[in-house]
Parts: C-alpha cells; sequence; structure tokens
C-alpha cells in the first residue's frame, strides 16, 4: 500500500528541511579544530541533554517502542528502568574522568590505562558500531517515511543523508548539537499529538483504552522467562538496556562528545540528567501510542485489515503459508478473496492482531493509522519527526565517527599528516564528514535484510557495544586488568557476540549484550593473568576510577 502527501505535508516537511540545513549555513564558519570537533567547550546544560537523547533516540525508538506495544507487549517499559539504575554511573564515573583527563575521545582514556592498541581497537569498534547503527536508523526511517508518504524508500534515505552531511559538514558540532534541539522538540511535538488524536478516536477516551489493551492478555507488563527465543522477557530487557545504556551514554563518541562540548563538568551531568528526565516522558509517550493503536485496530479492524491481506494473497510470501493453511482448514468456505477476508477479519479483530504480528508487520499499524486519520499538513509533521530522529542519528555519527579518526588514528599514528593551517585541516574534516556519511547511507539500502526494526537495531549494535563497555569498566574497576588480556579477550568477545547473532539468530537479540560484555570480560581477565608480552604490571598506581578521582584535574571542575 502506498501514501500519498497533500501540498501542506510537502510544505511541513520540506520546510523542516530547509531550518535544519540553515543551521549549518548558520554556523559555517568555523574557524579551526577545536570550534569544529568540540564546539568551543561552551555548551549549556539544556542543549547538552536535549542534544544527547535526540542523537541516541533515533527513529529506530520512534517505530520500535509503538511497535512493540502494539505487537507483543509493554515489557519494554524495563528498558526505562534500566537506563535509571545505569544513569549514576554515566554521572559520578564516566563523566568526571573524561572531565580530569581532558579526554579528546572517549577512547583516549584507554591508552592512559592500558595501550594504544587498546585505544586502537575500542575506537574501531566505535567506528563499526556507529557506521552500522547509521544505516539501521536511516532504514528504520525510510521504511515508515515511504509506507505514509509513498515516497520511494531509496529516494528518502539518500535524500536525509545529503542534507544531515551537508550541515554537519558546514557546521560541525555547535550545528549539530542545535539541529538535535531542534529535532527534539519536532518528535516529542509529535508523541503528544498523536497520542491526544488516539484518545480522541476512541469512544470511551483512555480508560478504553487501557481496558481493551488489557483485556483477556497476560504477562504484559512482566515475564520473568529465561527461555533466550522468547522475545521481549523482563530479565532479558532489564539486563540487556542496562548494559546498552551503559555503553551508549559512558563509553561511546556520540555522547561523550556532548560532555566534552559542555562549559564544564557540571553542565555535563545536568546535561544527562536532562536527557534521563525526557525519557520519562518519551518512551510513555510511545508507548501509550502503541496501546492506543492497538486499541484503535481492534474496534476498526476493517481499517488495518488491507495490510494484512495485501501479504496473505500473495503467493511467492512464505510467512502467510501457515496463516493460509488455518484460514482453509477453519473455514467452511475459505475466505480466500480479498473481500472476504476483509468480512473475515471484521468478525475477528483479535485474529488479525495475531495475523499481524505472524507477518511482522507491526511496523505498519502507526503509517496505516497515520494514513487514514491525521489530518493534512499533520502528516508531514509525523514524517518531519521521523526525519528529525533520523537525522539526529546521520549527523551525529557521522561527525562523533570522523573525531574518532582524526584524534584516535590520524593524530596519533601519522602525525605528519596534520595539516599546518587550520584552514586545511577543516577541509580534511569536511571531507572525511563526507566520506564517512556516504559509506553509511550505502549501508542503508542493504541493512532491511537483518529483520525486522527491533531486531535491525539490537544487531547491528550489540555484537560491539557490549565488549566496548568491557573494555572501560575493567580499566575504571579491575586494577589486576592488563593490556595484552583486554586486547584480546575484547575481540574475542565482540568476535562471539557476532557468530552468535547468526548461529542463534532466533534468539531475542537483547541477549547479545549480556553475552557480549560478560563474555568479553571473562576471557579479558583470564588472559590477563597469564605471562603474556604487554601483561606486565605498570611501573605507576594503574589509571582506574580511584586514581583518576584522586589526581590533580587537566580542566576546571
Amino acid at each position: 500500500m502506498t501514501g500519498s502527501f497533500h501540498w501542506l505535508d510537502y510544505t511541513v516537511v520540506f520546510a523542516y528541511l530547509a531550518v535544519s540545513l540553515g543551521l549549518g549555513i548558520a554556523m559555517r564558519k568555523q574557524s579551526n579544530r577545536e570550534e569544529f570537533f568540540s564546539a568551543g567547550r561552551s555548551m549549556g546544560r539544556i542543549t547538552v541533554g536535549l542534544s544527547v537523547m535526540a542523537t541516541l533516540f533515533s527513529a529506530n525508538s520512534f517505530v520500535m517502542y509503538p511497535s512493540t506495544a502494539y505487537g507483543n507487549s509493554l515489557r519494554i517499559w524495563m528498558a526505562l528502568v534500566a537506563f535509571w539504575l545505569m544513569g549514576p554511573i554515566v554521572v559520578w564515573v564516566f563523566i568526571p574522568v573524561y572531565s580530569r583527563l581532558n579526554c579528546g575521545t572517549a577512547y583516549e582514556y584507554l591508552e592512559k590505562r592500558f595501550h594504544y592498541s587498546v585505544r586502537c581497537l575500542a575506537s574501531a569498534l566505535f567506528i563499526l558500531l556507529r557506521i552500522s547503527w547509521m544505516a539501521a536508523a536511516t532504514f528504520a526511517a525510510s521504511v515508515a517515511i515511504s509506507g505514509i508518504s509513498g515516497l520511494n524508500q531509496y529516494l528518502v534515505i539518500v535524500g536525509l543523508g545529503v542534507v544531515a552531511i551537508a550541515y554537519t559538514m558546514l557546521g560541525g558540532l555547535r550545528a549539530v548539537m542545535w539541529t538535535d534541539v531542534l529535532q527534539f522538540f519536532v518528535f516529542f511535538g509529535t508523541i503528544i499529538f498523536a497520542t491526544g488524536l488516539l484518545i480522541s478516536q476512541s469512544d470511551g477516551g483512555a480508560t478504553q483504552i487501557v481496558e481493551t489493551y488489557f483485556a483477556g492478555r497476560e504477562n504484559l507488563l512482566l515475564d520473568f522467562t529465561l527461555d533466550p527465543v522468547f522475545r521481549f522477557g523482563t530479565i532479558a530487557i532489564l539486563v540487556g538496556s542496562f548494559l546498552e545504556g551503559l555503553s551508549a551514554f559512558g563509553a561511546d563518541q556520540v555522547a561523550v562528545q556532548r560532555y566534552i562540548a559542555a562549559r564544564d563538568t557540571r553542565t555535563s551531568q545536568m546535561g544527562f540528567l536532562i536527557n534521563l528526565i525526557g525519557m520519562l516522558i518519551v518512551i510513555p509517550g510511545l508507548l501509550a501510542i502503541g496501546a492506543g493503536l492497538f486499541s484503535y485496530f481492534h474496534h476498526h479492524p476493517g481499517d488495518l485489515a488491507p495490510v494484512a491481506i495485501e501479504q496473505i494473497v500473495d503467493p511467492n510470501n512464505t510467512k502467510a503459508d501457515t496463516i493460509r493453511s488455518r484460514l482453509a482448514e477453519s473455514e467452511a468456505t475459505a475466505p480466500t478473496s480479498e473481500l472476504a477476508l476483509q468480512e473475515y477479519y471484521g468478525r475477528n479483530p483479535d485474529q488479525l492482531h495475531a495475523d499481524v504480528v505472524t507477518l511482522g508487520l507491526n511496523d505498519q499499524a502507526m503509517p496505516q493509522f497515520v494514513r487514514l486519520r491525521f489530518p493534512p499538513g499533520v502528516v508531514g509533521l509525523l514524517v518531519a519527526a521521523l526525519m528529525a530522529a533520523t537525522m539526529s542519528s546521520i549527523d551525529s555519527g557521522i561527525h562523533s565517527v570522523t573525531t574518532a579518526i582524526v584524534v584516535d588514528f590520524r593524530d596519533r599514528l601519522f602525525p605528519g599528516l596534520i595539516p599546518k593551517s587550520e584552514d586545511r585541516e577543516m577541509l580534511v574534516a569536511r571531507v572525511l564528514v563526507v566520506l564517512v556519511g556516504a559509506l553509511a547511507i550505502a549501508l542503508a539500502c542493504f541493512v532491511g535484510q537483518l529483520g525486522d526494526v527491533f531486531a535491525v537495531a539490537k544487531k547491528t549494535v550489540g555484537a560491539f557495544s557490549a565488549p566496548l563497555l568491557s573494555m572501560f569498566i575493567l580499566g575504571l574497576f579491575v586494577t589486576r586488568a592488563r593490556s595484552t588480556g583486554v586486547f584480546i579477550g575484547t575481540f574475542v568477545g565482540a568476535a562471539f557476540a557476532g557468530w552468535v547473532i547468526f548461529a542463534f539468530s532466533n534468539w531475542f537479540a537483547m541477549w547479545l549484550f549480556p553475552i557480549g560484555f560478560f563474555g568479553s570480560v571473562a576471557v579479558s581477565m583470564l588472559l590477563s593473568m597469564l605471562p603474556l608480552p604487554g601483561n606486565e604490571p605498570p611501573k605507576g598506581r594503574p589509571l582506574t576510577f580511584w586514581a583518576v578521582q584522586s589526581s590533580q584535574p587537566n580542566e576546571k571542575q
């Protein structure tokens, strides 16, 4: 099914793109490297906080949370609990360490604690992680945007990428962070509007939505099943989200670059708290949209039925084989025509929901509601919100990857390549931004083969972020961790997590995070005890968290 845009929707979308590009043009006079990479270390707490949230809250999240609430359960709300549990570690451990050591990237700490080889591996893992994540985020947005608007999916991918690359190349980190703030308010406003519209479309308001959603269904909020194949188990979400969040907000250059851009340590800490408070509004809002969609389509099954019917009548769709077999066996006159199927689902809304989930069409519930119920102009607002969530991922990703390439690799390995003038340095940075962005956009055209939106998001992150986090935890808290042990252990952990993705493709993706993290920690500690080259005890006191705290700070606190 294809959507259609009113001229008001095109106006809203192009106006949003023009404003985003305009911010980059307005801030294009990046006179030096410090300004381009860290915004002159002058950003305030609100800008830091909203930018952190916007950049790590991608289109994956915008689509995933409502899709999950509609299709499976509300158990994913435990991710919010996990994020708040890991918050104190970020605020009182990671941010002060980066500030005191005056790090240019997060991975500079690992060289100070271990060896340059460890820093190099960590930065390389980050680059792979972030490019994959950008591709997944862009793909997720293109699916929803093309479904709502009828625009070609690849045109959407390339268009979003070009605009994001342009304003990042022109305005550097300052433009990236201010567009993130704009993007936050765009998708926040859209969440509020969509929630209000769903409530207004329900005869009984919010009460009817809650009653319909929970009627006859069990374990929607909690389920402690440990079966790795079971989707959205409470333990998997809690542990996996804790490790994912700690890696994203503590050990990922995307977030760390915003802490570095803040005026001081206190500003970074308050910015992170603002980010957590924003999550308390945005995540429940998206879950409410998912519950509202379930209730709406339960009472109006005819509006969603065409989405499932289109797949069922397609003989080449193997996912629909079991549904076709059930229909043929359960009905005296099998409803095989589109009209008969429409009538069948009108009588059986619960079966429609089950078949939508079986077909993996959860992601289509929100676009279908938007096409049918959003007024002209507001459809464009939702598309702009998806674009905002996507471009906040792309701009931050390409900028932080560029920073890692320059600071962790070129400056460290090839200092002779550092330009003698600021103008040439700016040219190099901008060329790298274009190259990194082009690579991410090219990959986005193929990432959809990995699975549904949730699986795409987690598979592309889990294999790298958990082993990356293990390096920091060992460095900060384990004095006996040694360079060679950590290097090999992290590499083995990442390889093992990657193997699990393909060997156990039916496992719930959140289990990748504890598998990758604890596997890396175990192997790293075991190898650290062996008399390997590079495992010699450090000459002085290991630069753990406690050693950093007792040292003289390099930055004004």
